[in-house]
């Protein structure tokens, strides 16, 4: 039990454990932004009710999950101030500018403008409304703009001096600092991935319906939506992970070689899948291919980069980075992490190629069960990635909190034991780590009925929700008839019937 007194320890597991939570609602939330802001744009240009009814299903699902989302994220911004109180000093002169435009130019305006979609449906035009639903969406990206701005700078600081007395980074330059060397490639790797969460997670939902054989136009105009969006940001993907990978070898050496558990310099073989043995500093695997990821990212096979070992002995990285210290990294962790993001990205082709196909030939997804279930589990696999792409991001700097990447300015990191706050007791970390657990469950299974029950009802409409639409009561009835008539066609109890 003597980790209970590491403070630092628990200082980084506290961090991981709330960015990790928050960061399940955040890709949800971007993404579903994009669903709201297309389906908004369905019923704009057909005026039919049913489509109405499902621009209002996915912004009651967007909402629930944007509130999280920033309840979640307020906890992370206070422990800069507490567990992170010297960390928070050090950047706090290139933090401050990043930080509060986020909350003033992102956070309003996607706020205010989802109080139109909430309350002004009868109050706005058509247009009006539908520009609200894509400026929501916007922005969200532009506050994911924002967050990666900052977090970019502690990946290659930018535009900063170290300060006389070496206490802290000052600012010399804002768009330096803001346009770093890895904040546009970060920023729409993070972005393309957020947005196929959204597209996977619509994907379910009208999988589901067609597994229950419930509202199957909604279900298959969803499952179709989906998959477009799928394909188009899997296909970006490849071009925004190859630049984030050739970002990371250029600027980030240390992490490229815990990535690929590399403790001598060699071409980089591509593995599949394998594991680091720490003690012997060899990778094991029944298969590789010699140079592949040196290729990938020259597209040559036979450029070599530096082992962990020789970044140690070069000196360049100080005390922090020696032979000693290259024992102790978690080497192994960074590369099951990374393998698992590229093969949660395989998973995540083959499944847009396979709605792709059986959605749009004949729409045969109809009556396949198993992909249908493939589509209703398929959210996991963006989700793994992601959790996995951040942990490699965080955890691959180690042990530097702001990294002194190549084009960084002299002087210009800190490690990680220098960035938690003394004053803080390992007791007290603990006990708001154990706090943290009992609320956050609370919250997430909140939320997971509130979505359920909204699943479960479907994108049907009350007679009040028809009447601020502009819609009479028949319009009701003809939406919900849809759904039941869905039901009995394929043989599927109708909604409210057998546990339904």
């Amino acid at each position: 039990m003597e980790f209970l007194t590491d403070a630092g320890l628990l200082a980084r597991i506290q961090f991981a454990l709330t960015a990790m939570y928050h960061f399940i609602f955040v890709p949800m939330s971007i993404g579903l932004g994009m669903v709201v802001a297309i389906f908004e744009t369905r019923y704009y240009r057909s005026g039919k009710p049913e489509d109405a009814a499902a621009s209002r299903f996915w912004v009651k699902i967007f909402t629930a999950t944007f509130a999280l989302g920033v309840a979640t994220g307020i906890t992370m911004e206070f422990s800069f101030g507490t567990n992170w109180a010297d960390y928070a000093r050090f950047v706090g002169d290139i933090f401050g500018a990043p930080l509060a435009a986020e909350a003033l130019l992102a956070f309003f305006l996607e706020s205010v403008f989802l109080g139109v979609l909430l309350f002004g449906r009868a109050k706005v035009s058509k247009k009006f409304y539908l520009a609200s639903a894509w400026l929501v969406w916007f922005g969200s990206c532009l506050s994911a703009l924002w967050i990666i701005i900052a977090n970019s700078w502690m990946q290659t600081p930018a535009g900063a001096e170290l300060s006389a007395d070496g206490t802290k980074a000052i600012m010399t330059d804002f768009f330096g600092a803001a346009l770093n060397f890895s904040t546009l490639v970060r920023y729409s790797h993070t972005v393309v991935a957020l947005l196929i969460m959204g597209s996977f997670i619509a994907l379910a939902v009208g999988a589901w319906y067609l597994k229950k054989g419930r509202h199957t136009d909604f279900a298959m105009k969803t499952v179709r939506v989906a998959t477009v969006c799928a394909i188009v940001t899997t296909c970006v993907m490849l071009v925004t992970a190859h630049s984030s990978a050739v970002t990371v070898a250029e600027e980030q050496p240390t992490k490229l070689a815990m990535m690929e558990g590399a403790y001598e310099t060699e071409s980089m073989p591509l593995y599949a899948f394998g594991w680091v043995d720490e003690e012997t500093q060899q990778v094991i695997t029944p298969f590789s291919i010699p140079g592949g990821t040196s290729f990938l990212a020259t597209g040559d096979f036979s450029v070599e980069y530096q082992g962990l070992n020789d970044l140690a002995e070069s000196g360049k990285y100080g005390d922090a980075f020696t032979a000693e210290t290259v024992e102790n990294l978690p080497v192994n962790a960074v590369f099951q992490s990374y393998h698992l993001m590229v093969a949660m990205f395989g998973l995540i082709a083959l499944t847009t190629i396979l709605a792709l196909i059986f959605t749009y030939r004949g729409g045969r997804i109809k009556n396949m069960k198993w992909l249908q279930w493939l589509c209703i589990i398929s959210p996991l696999f963006p989700f793994f990635a992601i959790q996995g792409g951040w942990f490699t991001a965080e955890v691959g700097r180690q042990p530097w909190v702001v990294y002194p990447a190549e084009s960084s300015p002299a002087g210009v990191s800190l490690e990680v034991g220098d960035a938690y706050s003394q004053a803080v007791t390992g007791p007290e970390v603990a006990l708001t780590i154990v706090l943290f657990v009992v609320v956050y469950l609370f919250l997430i299974i909140g939320w997971a009925r509130i979505v359920a029950h909204q699943i479960k009802k479907g994108p049907e409409m009350s007679e009040s929700e028809a009447q601020l639409m502009g819609f009479d009561a028949s319009a009701t009835k003809a939406v919900a008839a849809a759904g039941a008539a869905s039901g009995a066609a394929t043989g599927a109890p109708a909604a409210g019937k057998d546990g339904e």
